[in-house]
């Protein structure tokens, strides 16, 4: 397991380090990452994948870190999907305050399972309006910087 940054107050890192996973809501511990329960879930299921390195984007982690988080997602998606048999999910990144994170030092990948009728995801999750701007736009804005 790679070591954890020592971090006073940072609720991935507390929790990365705790020993009792039941308690701390752990249900997975990988080599570069982990999956704990949402304390405050959208839907039931709502999971949070987390590297133990301390960082506040996907630009400060390594590859691996992040193909592990994927990897994480997967089996995830597929224990809940078995578990709870919902009908979608929604995967989601948010980095910095202004894209929704609530936790905005520590990068987590929200994985959050969905039924017909339950609440929309940029609402839930991003607590942000969306403002449109047509695939031509943004087509234009990325060709040249991706």
């Amino acid at each position: 397991m790679n070591s954890v940054d020592e971090r006073e107050g940072c609720i991935f890192c507390d929790k990365s380090k705790a020993e009792n996973d039941r308690e701390t809501l752990v249900v997975f511990r990988g080599e570069r990452c982990f999956a704990i329960l949402n304390l405050f879930p959208y839907t039931t299921g709502h999971i949070m994948i987390a590297p133990y390195e301390h960082a506040d984007t996907i630009e400060k982690l390594d590859p691996e870190t992040l193909t592990e988080m994927m990897v994480v997602a997967q089996r995830s998606v597929s224990a809940i999907r078995d578990a709870f048999g919902p009908e979608g999910f929604n995967l989601g990144i948010n980095i910095s305050r202004v894209a929704g994170a609530g936790i905005e030092d520590h990068l987590h990948l929200h994985l959050v399972p969905r039924w017909a009728g339950d609440n929309n995801f940029m609402a839930v999750i991003a607590e942000t309006r969306v403002l449109p701007r047509t695939l031509d736009d943004v087509w234009l804005a990325l060709k040249d910087k991706i």
